[in-house]
């Protein structure tokens, strides 16, 4: 039976309406699904793998690609294509690749140099993921002003610092009484209209 369904809808501006595509859940994972999705509902000839790790509630690798075939695709195109994702599958040699390769530090321009081996390949430009958070001192201040005054001083009084952790990247932010009581001080604006604070 099926686990669920895989609904997709896409507009643009130049359609009448939007494209609603919408196939059945028959293995709950992502690349198979979205594959079957891919050639039932918009008949794209495609090969798709999607893999994670995780150790306990840790991602230890994700990741994945998409080889589309093109309508001026050449036979001898598709056979170096075909022969290329064999070589892939028996390098990774798992079931959820490109989880093995990932998880042997293989980098996606690693895994794309292999499925388009003799295929003119040129990676043009690589870029490397940074955590970055819009969290800072002027926020917490800014969500503090937002609160009545009153409760502000509790929390000074009982606590004696105010004190908040970034929920995303696990910043934590304190000022002391003095550092609140100056804020407040210098304090324009309203805390609750965004207009205020940009620059």
């Amino acid at each position: 039976g099926l686990l669920g369904t895989v609904q997709v809808v896409k507009n643009h501006p130049d359609w009448p309406r939007p494209y609603n595509g919408i196939t059945g859940i028959r293995h709950g994972d992502i690349d198979r699904d979205v594959g079957i999705y891919l050639a039932e509902s918009e008949q794209r000839s495609c090969a798709l793998a999607a893999g994670t790790a995780f150790n306990g509630i840790l991602c230890t690798a994700a990741g994945g690609y998409l080889v589309e075939r093109l309508p001026d695709c050449s036979p001898e195109t598709m056979s170096k294509m075909e022969s290329n994702l064999a070589t892939l599958v028996k390098m990774d040699g798992g079931e959820a690749l490109p989880t093995n390769l990932l998880l042997e530090g293989k980098t996606p321009v690693d895994i794309a140099e292999v499925l388009l081996d003799g295929l003119g390949f040129t990676p043009l430009d690589s870029l490397e993921p940074q955590v970055w958070c819009e969290c800072s001192e002027e926020k917490l201040f800014r969500s503090l002003r937002l609160l009545p005054r009153e409760e502000v001083d509790t929390i000074l009084k009982e606590e004696g610092k105010i004190e908040a952790r970034c929920q995303f990247c696990g910043t934590v932010y304190r000022m002391s009484p003095q550092d609140v009581e100056k804020r407040f001080s210098k304090a324009t604006g309203d805390p609750s209209k965004d207009a205020d604070f940009e620059s």
